[in-house]
Formats: structure tokens, C-alpha cells, sequence
């Protein structure tokens, strides 16, 4: 994990997230990161926030919530504090969503795990 430094390199970010460059790139591009800051010779040079929130947007992103729908969460969190409700509102509604797959995904492991119990008492 990064430690307390004040600005990280593309490839430290790279490192930390596992998203790409071209990632980061297009989600700067879109709006779902805040535009990144850059040094005189202009590389892009992120902040701790930057990774905190890169990391929210990681967690989004692999239980699958939709672009659109990060970027919702995004406008929420950078219109302030009274859009709360709406931001638990759209994760309380996510997280429904990820319980249904994974049930769904159990529901289908115990289905495999029946047919290595069957293959195996065939041997």
C-alpha cells in the first residue's frame, strides 16, 4: 500500500489501483475522476485523494456497477454533504444488486459441486 506521500506517479497509481493508464485516462476524460493535477514538465501527478477515491471506483467497478452509475455517485459526492441519502440510496441499491449475484453465483457452485461429488463416485 502507498505510503504517506503527498503525490504519486501514473505508474505508483498504476501499482496501487491495477487500473491501466489508459484507464485512468478515460476516467479522467469522463468526469468520474476529478481532473489530475500536473507538474511543471506536465505529468500527471496524483494525489492520496485521487488514489482514495480510485479506490472506491475499484470497488464499484469489480461488484459492477455501471459507468453511468459511478458517475452518478461521483456527482453526488462533489455536489456535498445533503446528497447523503442519495448517495445510500445508490449504494444501498448496489449492494441488493451484488447480494442477488451472489446468491445466484452460490446457487450455481453448489450445482458444480454436485457434479465433481457424482464424477468422482463414477472413478
Amino acid at each position: 500500500m502507498l505510503g504517506p506521500v503527498s503525490v504519486y506517479t501514473p505508474a505508483e497509481v498504476v501499482e496501487e489501483t491495477g487500473f491501466s493508464l489508459d484507464t485512468l485516462r478515460y476516467y479522467e476524460k469522463i468526469g468520474l475522476l476529478e481532473p489530475v493535477e500536473r507538474n511543471a514538465a506536465g505529468q500527471r501527478r496524483f494525489s492520496q485523494e485521487d488514489v482514495g477515491w480510485l479506490g472506491m471506483i475499484r470497488c464499484l467497478r469489480d461488484t459492477g456497477m455501471p459507468i453511468a452509475q459511478m458517475l452518478r455517485f461521483a456527482e453526488l459526492v462533489r455536489a456535498g454533504e445533503h446528497t447523503i441519502p442519495e448517495r445510500i440510496e445508490l449504494l444501498e441499491e448496489h449492494d441488493r444488486r451484488v447480494a442477488a449475484q451472489i446468491a445466484n453465483l452460490t446457487e450455481r457452485q453448489s450445482y458444480i459441486h454436485h457434479k465433481i461429488s457424482y464424477y468422482r463416485s463414477v472413478l
